[in-house]
């Protein structure tokens, strides 16, 4: 069975009625009463008291009802809040802890099973070819135009069916091919595919994948046709040549028998890849770079050589959303001079070249990079950047005030939870200062670096240090004994808040027992406290 998930709250509900995670039903009845006295609305006359106290008594009585209720609390154990709001159902009341566990394990395996059976990843291209010479021969300006369309569909965990076709047209005459793959997890480093092709080249395959070592991995292929009856072996071999760097060899055998040899490095500024690949009847070699200027965009140079290819091409992309990348491309070549734009949105792809002239021309060719690289230069320049600065921007400032309400929010709910709690807070003071027993003088929790510098909360560091003194005197047993436990957030109790999400959080204690003064104490978020110690004794 898999392990036991820590929740992510901190376990509030529990430092909510500042109890142990082993608590007994007994001692959740018991916090629940001492805080139901404090806060049932009834108390209340003042309209703004009656609110406040409406507000706390709600959050402890469902804190109540979670701990209270055998099944739900062992929900909110294992998987905290999220367990209970994602509507996990136990179904038959189980006895056994371990049954209600084993029972939970099994629901969120479905849970996940289900999400995965739901997720089908279409992916696809349009590619339309433009032509500007044979536009102006009097012929229609497209040249051709392809589609093409896959749709990845889960039907477990092992076994995936992928579903595609295509479409190409040029001038007068098409083309087309659907084919259907079935791929089928062996291990966690092998795997199966079989695949189906109907159309010009009709063909059955299969194709195996495994990974041999940490660093290296093998693919094998072979494919029939059903055409002519001829069988295609494939060979393929992958290894991890450093952190960032890989390199492969294929093996081709059959009617275009070749073998090539490649590479890719790739680190967080830098892309690069290259290939040299012989046949029996054409050798060639590419390669490209792309240089990453930001998160947004990037640049890109590539080269083809070859029998049969022989072109240069520089240009870039800019993501211009979570999802979406617009790229343009210079290119110059044995074909002519040509323009391509690309529209990439999530797994969907539009490409479109643009053939401006077969024959090649020094005034076309420079005009074709230079026109758009400045104007791309100007746009950057005066719209683009600071359109996107501005927006980042704004972006920040209104994530920062969102965080600074929500804060400041938290914090005047605190205050409003500890003036409620004050009057119990001061009458449990005097009592242990009448039997001699622990008080504390003072009380600081919040960002650890400005709790352990500060002896007085000035403006510097009042937003990230809280007083709770009050709450923490209330919190005093009549024993005279002050009990915070293991593992427990301590923003989570009544009359504390987090001010400073994300940072490391101090609770720094001064206190009297016996009437003496103890030296400071200082806890983490998470440690336990137990006051008063003889180890604490100045």
């Amino acid at each position: 069975m898999a392990s036991t998930p820590e929740p992510e709250d901190g376990r509030e509900l529990y430092a909510l009625l500042h109890l142990s995670p082993d608590a007994s039903g007994e001692e959740i009845r018991r916090a629940y009463r001492q805080y139901a006295q404090i806060y049932h609305p009834d108390k209340y006359q003042d309209p703004q008291m009656k609110d406040v106290a409406t507000e706390n008594f709600q959050r402890i009585r469902d804190a109540y009802e979670v701990l209270s209720d055998e099944n739900k609390r062992q929900i909110y154990d294992i998987y905290g809040i999220e367990g209970l709001n994602s509507g996990l159902e136990l179904g038959p009341k189980l006895n056994k802890p371990e049954e209600i566990k084993e029972q939970l394990e099994r629901l969120k395996r479905r849970k996940e099973e289900e999400k995965f059976l739901a997720h089908a990843r279409p992916t696809g291209s349009i590619i339309a070819n433009i032509s500007v010479p044979q536009y102006l021969d009097g012929y229609g300006i497209m040249r051709g135009m392809g589609m093409s369309s896959e749709v990845q569909l889960p039907v477990s965990k092992r076994n995936t069916v992928v579903v595609g076709g295509n479409l190409v047209v040029n001038g007068t005459d098409g083309t087309g091919a659907a084919s259907a793959v079935l791929r089928h997890q062996l291990s966690s480093v092998s795997s199966v595919e079989f695949t189906a092709t109907a159309g010009l080249r009709s063909l059955i395959s299969v194709q195996t994948f495994r990974q041999i070592s940490p660093h290296s991995t093998a693919t094998s292929g072979l494919a029939l046709s059903l055409r002519d009856g001829s069988i295609n072996l494939s060979n393929a071999w992958t290894r991890q040549l450093s952190d960032n760097t890989v390199g492969n060899i294929q093996l081709a055998l059959g009617t275009d028998s070749s073998i090539s040899v490649g590479w890719q490095k790739k680190d967080e500024k830098n892309s690069a890849t290259g290939e040299v690949k012989l046949g029996t009847s054409f050798f060639g070699a590419s390669a490209h770079y792309i240089r990453f200027f930001s998160t947004k965009s990037h640049g890109r140079i590539a080269g083809r050589v070859g029998s049969s290819a022989l072109d240069f091409e520089i240009g870039g992309g800019r993501r211009i959303s979570q999802f979406s990348t617009v790229r343009m491309i210079y290119n110059i070549g044995i074909q002519g001079v040509s323009w391509r734009f690309e529209l990439h949105r999530a797994g969907q792809k539009l490409v479109i070249p643009v053939l401006l002239s077969t024959d090649f021309n020094a005034l076309l060719a420079t005009s074709a990079f230079a026109i758009p690289s400045t104007l791309y230069f100007l746009l950057q320049t005066y719209f683009v950047k600071p359109y996107y600065h501005k927006r980042e921007k704004q972006k920040e400032l209104e994530k920062m005030e969102s965080l600074s309400a929500q804060l400041t929010e938290a914090r005047r709910a605190a205050k409003k939870a500890q003036k409620l709690l004050e009057p119990v807070s001061i009458r449990k003071k005097n009592r242990q200062l009448d039997d001699d027993g622990l008080v504390i003088r003072k009380a600081l929790y919040g960002n650890h670096k400005k709790v352990k510098e500060s002896r007085e909360l000035n403006d510097d560091v009042a937003s990230q240090v809280l007083d709770v003194t009050i709450p923490l005197n209330f919190l005093v047993s009549e024993a005279g004994q002050l009990k915070l436990h293991e593992g427990i957030k301590k923003s989570g109790i009544m009359g504390f808040y987090d001010p400073c999400p994300g940072d490391p959080k101090l609770l720094l204690v001064e206190y009297t027992f016996h009437g003496q003064k103890y030296k400071q104490v200082m806890v983490d978020d998470y440690s336990a406290l137990l006051i008063p110690q003889d180890i604490h004794q100045i």
